[in-house]
């Protein structure tokens, strides 16, 4: 029997947040064929099915902005007193990332204090942009200061990158739904967009949990060292380093981490820091079964690493966070 599970990367979808996404003509969201089924009885059977004894809830992508700060305000606060009812009703076993308001900076610093300090959030969930606003960008600063002041635990989300990203137009539409490749590369854009705009440096107390393993990281930090030093203007200041930060960064193992990215990601980060992740209910829950096995079978996570992984490392991470939960003077 393996042993049991800590959860960081697990959805709930109640059904006011189905109707919204509906209505909002997100039925079929990022490309999916469909939404998937969610309830609350499903998601404890699933839980004790996959050996996890505490889930970290979060709302995905595409979030809670659809246009409208006023209704983006209202729906944050809605997701988010679910699940902490969800948390009160399971106590022990379920915790959760409040969602925000964002691109709305003034409803979000306001969500983030409330979810954390009457709610008991456990931390904060953003997607990878909100409209066209990576997580770099000076405008999100007054809500990353906030979340640096309290020491946060960020758990970062991919979203379908569009059109208003300024990435070259948009994301060409192969026929492929986001989650087989975009999410990747816009967890990557998004991350490399704070190392190297300074967000780090300025938050030292920020601690950010980054989905599938890494994503591509792992695979171009090398390659993000190389050349940005080389395109800053002569005499400037070196540009912070990728690996240093991936060092620092936190990591799930939702995806298909085994057995190649895996390996890339133990090459780059600090074994401390590598969590698990079932993303249920976008990945089904059989897949979920089958993903997990591979993880409780590779060698890659021999000796203490598949305890450090399945839960002792959240443990560590989350024990940190209360005992700093109250905002700091």
């Amino acid at each position: 029997m393996a042993e049991p599970r800590i959860d960081v990367h697990f959805h709930y979808l109640p059904d006011f947040y189905r109707s919204a996404l509906i209505a909002a003509g997100f039925s079929h969201a990022d490309g999916i064929a469909r939404l998937p089924d969610w309830s609350e009885r499903d998601m404890i059977e699933t839980m004790d099915r996959l050996g996890i004894e505490r889930a970290y809830l979060s709302i995905s992508s595409p979030g809670v902005h659809f246009g409208d700060d006023g209704a983006a305000r209202d729906l944050a606060r809605r997701v988010n007193e679910e699940a902490a009812r969800l948390k009160s009703v399971h106590s022990g076993r379920i915790e959760f990332f409040a969602s925000t308001p964002l691109p709305d900076i003034d409803g979000a610093v306001a969500e983030i204090a409330h979810a954390i300090d009457t709610l008991g959030a456990s931390g904060v969930v953003f997607e990878s942009h909100f409209h066209g606003i990576y997580l770099g960008d000076d405008r999100l600063e007054p809500v990353l200061a906030e979340l640096d002041r309290r020491r946060a635990v960020l758990f970062v989300h991919p979203t379908t990158p569009g059109i208003s990203c300024g990435c070259g137009g948009g994301t060409p539409d192969f026929g492929y739904p986001a989650p087989m490749m975009e999410f990747v590369f816009d967890t990557t854009r998004t991350f490399t967009n704070m190392v190297l705009s300074g967000t780090f440096e300025r938050h030292r107390e920020l601690r950010i949990i980054l989905p599938h393993a890494g994503a591509a990281l792992p695979i171009l930090a090398g390659r993000i060292d190389l050349i940005g030093p080389m395109l800053a203007p002569e005499g400037a200041a070196k540009p912070p380093s990728m690996r240093e930060a991936l060092k620092c960064a936190h990591f799930d193992l939702a995806g298909t981490p085994v057995p190649e990215l895996l390996g890339a990601l133990l090459s780059v980060a600090d074994p401390n820091h590598i969590h698990y992740g079932s993303d249920w209910p976008y990945t089904p829950t059989p897949v979920c079964e089958k993903l997990a096995a591979e993880l409780d079978g590779t060698a890659l996570l021999d000796g203490p690493l598949r305890s450090q992984a399945m839960r002792r490392n959240s443990e560590r991470l989350f024990a940190e966070r209360s005992d700093t939960h109250a905002p700091q003077s």
